[in-house]
């Protein structure tokens, strides 16, 4: 496995255990008490997922720049890289798709029931923050897979490092017979 998404799978993973455990230290809660704590966090949740929907769309659509300066470059960067940007991308993906899914479903008029069980509120709101966590974490692994991805194309193109493992010698090879035989 690629050692960036290594680090961004690594990074996601303690992010979200992190995030997660400190929302289990608060122990057991009544159904009564989970409702209350639900109808407090859904709006810092809702906010947590717009802010990963608009992040990652626009790291997904910034990712089409980062693209345009691989592919222009002088340098010839191998195959590798490019899987590492489609990594990120259906990744990002999932994490929009997942934020989505999340935003529509603790936006359902819930706690205005009142056929819903008070045990239900607990289960409801350990989801929820379940969720959030998986979002924070999702996020940390996307934008430590995209820091990577940059930092080694500022490597390549912006500094001119050559013996950098995703420089393609097989095509840097045949791009200068290609340019000597012209």
């Amino acid at each position: 496995m690629d050692p960036i998404v290594k680090r961004a799978i690594v990074g996601g993973l303690v992010s979200t255990i992190v995030m997660g455990t400190g929302t289990f230290i608060l122990g057991q809660i009544s159904g009564y008490k989970a409702m209350e704590l639900l109808k407090n966090s859904l709006s810092g949740i809702n906010m947590l997922c717009n802010t990963v929907i608009l992040g990652s769309t626009t790291i997904l659509a910034l990712m089409l720049t980062l693209l345009g300066l691989s592919r222009g470059s002088d340098s010839n960067l191998h195959k590798k890289h490019y899987k590492n940007v489609l990594t990120i991308a259906k990744a990002d993906t999932i994490l929009i798709i997942a934020a989505v899914i999340t935003f529509l479903m603790l936006n359902l008029p819930i706690s205005q029931s009142e056929e819903v069980k008070r045990s239900w509120y607990q289960i409801i709101y350990y989801v929820s923050l379940g969720m959030a966590s998986i979002l924070g974490g999702g996020l940390i692994a996307v934008v430590t897979m995209l820091y990577g991805t940059i930092s080694n194309v500022i490597l390549i193109v912006g500094l001119g490092v050559t013996d950098h493992p995703l420089v393609s010698t097989e095509d840097a090879k045949e791009s200068e017979e290609n340019s000597k035989n012209q």
